[in-house]
C-alpha cells in the first residue's frame, strides 16, 4: 500500500525533546515502507513567518505565528494552514499527534476534504497540564481539556497510543476497541552501543573514577521525582561513600535539586551536568552504573510509558524505576530491571541497597533487557502497525462517502 501522510505536529527538529525523537524514528520506518510523509508543525513550534524550513534533511512545513497568541488562535492559525497543504500536498491521510490542539483542526480540514483522521494520542492535554502544575484536576480548565479530547476520540477514524494505560483510559471514554491501536515507544538498537566501556577521560573531568553512579539522564521536571533520589542517596552515603548521583539534563527543577544537594552537605555526591548535545549523551549513560528513574505515583505517570529506560536496557545499563503503570509496562521486575514502590524515599533505599549489593547478577540482567528490546521493542516493529491503521481509516472514509 503506497501512501501519501501528512503529519501534523506539535514541534518537531531543530528542537529536541522525546516528542521529536518518536517522531523522527517513526518517519524514518514509514519512508522505509515506501510511503511519503509530509510535515506540518503548529505555532508552539515558536514565533516566526517561514512557510517552510529543511533540517536534516527533513522538510518540513511552518505555521506562522507571533508569541502570546491565545489556544483558539492557534488553533484558527493551524488550522488555515493545514487545509493550505492539504490542497497544495493532496495526502491520503491525515496523521494528527497529540495534543488536542492538533487533532480539532485536522477533524475540521478531513471532513471538509473528504480526508480520514488518525489520532495519535502520546499523552491527554488535561493531564500534561496538571503535571506541570498549569491546573488542577477538577478545575474548570482541566473538565474543558477533557472533554475536548473526547470530543476528538469520537471523532476520529483511527486512533493510536503509545501504550496499554492510554489504550484502557480512551476506551473508558466509550470508543470502540477497534479503533484503538497500541504502536509502542521503542528504540533503533542498532544507535545503542550495547555494554560500551566508559570515556576514561570524561569519567576523570567528573570526578567520577573509582566510583558507582547511579543516575538520571532526561528532563527535570517534578513528577520525574528527582527530589526523592537525593533524600534516598543521603542516606545511602553512609554505607556506600565511593557513591555518586549523576543527572544528565535540565529542566525546572533543576535550582531546586542543587539547592536541596547543598542543604543536604552532599553538593560535592551529586554531580550535575547540565544540557548536553543529544550526540553525546550515550557518552553519559555509559558512564552510570545504575539508572534510576523514580517517578512519582499521578494520572500521567501511571498512563504513559517513557521513552528513557528503553534506551537504559538497549544500552546494557541496570536500572531501578517506581512501579508506576508505565514503568510496569516496560519492566519485569527481578529479570529486565528492579521495581519499587512509588512515591516512597524508604522504598527506593531499599532498592539502592539491594541493586547494590546484586552485582553478581548485572551481566544478566543487562543482558535480559538488551533481548526484551531487540525483539519486542524496535521501531520497526512499532511503525509496521500503521499499515492496517490506515487501511481501516481509508475504508471508513470510504464507506462515509458512499453513504
Amino acid at each position: 500500500m503506497s501512501l501519501r501522510i501528512l503529519h501534523v505536529l506539535d514541534h518537531s527538529l531543530p528542537l529536541h525533546s522525546g516528542y521529536t525523537f518518536r517522531t523522527l524514528a517513526l518517519l524514518r520506518e514509514q519512508r522505509a515502507l515506501g510511503w511519503e510523509t509530509i510535515h506540518l508543525t503548529t505555532p508552539k513550534q515558536g514565533a516566526g513567518t517561514r512557510l517552510q524550513e529543511e533540517v536534516d534533511g527533513w522538510v518540513f512545513h511552518r505555521t506562522p505565528s507571533l508569541d502570546g497568541s491565545g489556544l483558539l488562535t492557534q488553533m484558527r492559525l493551524t488550522l488555515g494552514r493545514l487545509d493550505a497543504v492539504v490542497r497544495a500536498t493532496r495526502p491520503d491521510v491525515i496523521h494528527a499527534h497529540s495534543p488536542v490542539l492538533n487533532a480539532i483542526p485536522s477533524l475540521w480540514v478531513g471532513r471538509r476534504r473528504h480526508l480520514p483522521v488518525v489520532y495519535e494520542v502520546r499523552a491527554f492535554w488535561e493531564d500534561a497540564a496538571v503535571d506541570h502544575g498549569s491546573t488542577t484536576e477538577g478545575s474548570l480548565r482541566y473538565r474543558v481539556s477533557r472533554a475536548m479530547e473526547t470530543f476528538a476520540l469520537q471523532r476520529a477514524d483511527q486512533i493510536t497510543t503509545i501504550c496499554e494505560g492510554l489504550r484502557g483510559d480512551i476506551a473508558s471514554r466509550g470508543i470502540a476497541p477497534d479503533r484503538i491501536t497500541v504502536i509502542p515507544n521503542a528504540v533503533d538498537v542498532d544507535d545503542f552501543c550495547f555494554g560500551t566501556e566508559p570515556n576514561a577521560d570524561l569519567r576523570r573531568a567528573l570526578g567520577l573514577e573509582g566510583m558507582t553512579v547511579i543516575g538520571f539522564a532526561g528532563s527535570f521536571y517534578a513528577y520525574e521525582g528527582l527530589d526523592l533520589l537525593i533524600a534516598a542517596v543521603c542516606q545511602v552515603l553512609p554505607r556506600y561513600p565511593h557513591l555518586r548521583v549523576l543527572l544528565v539534563g535540565g529542566g525546572p527543577q533543576e535550582s531546586r535539586l542543587r539547592a536541596q544537594a547543598m542543604a543536604a552537605g552532599v553538593q560535592d555526591r551529586v554531580i550535575f551536568t547540565g544540557r548536553v548535545p543529544h550526540a553525546d549523551v550515550q557518552r553519559y549513560y555509559e558512564l552510570i552504573d545504575v539508572l534510576a528513574y523514580p517517578r512519582l505515583p499521578m494520572r500521567l505517570t501511571e498512563l504513559v510509558t517513557p521513552l528513557k529506560p528503553l534506551e537504559a536496557m538497549a544500552l546494557g545499563r541496570v536500572l531501578i524505576a517506581s512501579d508506576v503503570g508505565g514503568h510496569r509496562e516496560l519492566i519485569r521486575h527481578g529479570e529486565t530491571g528492579f521495581l519499587f514502590r512509588a512515591g516512597d524515599a524508604a522504598a527506593l533505599v531499599v532498592a539502592i541497597e539491594d541493586v547494590l549489593a546484586k552485582r553478581g547478577v548485572w551481566s544478566e540482567i543487562r543482558s535480559r533487557a538488551r533481548r526484551f528490546v531487540e525483539t519486542e521493542r524496535t521501531w520497526r516493529t512499532s511503525a509496521a502497525r500503521y499499515r492496517e491503521v490506515y487501511r481501516r481509516a481509508l475504508a471508513q472514509t470510504h464507506r462515509r462517502s458512499e453513504t
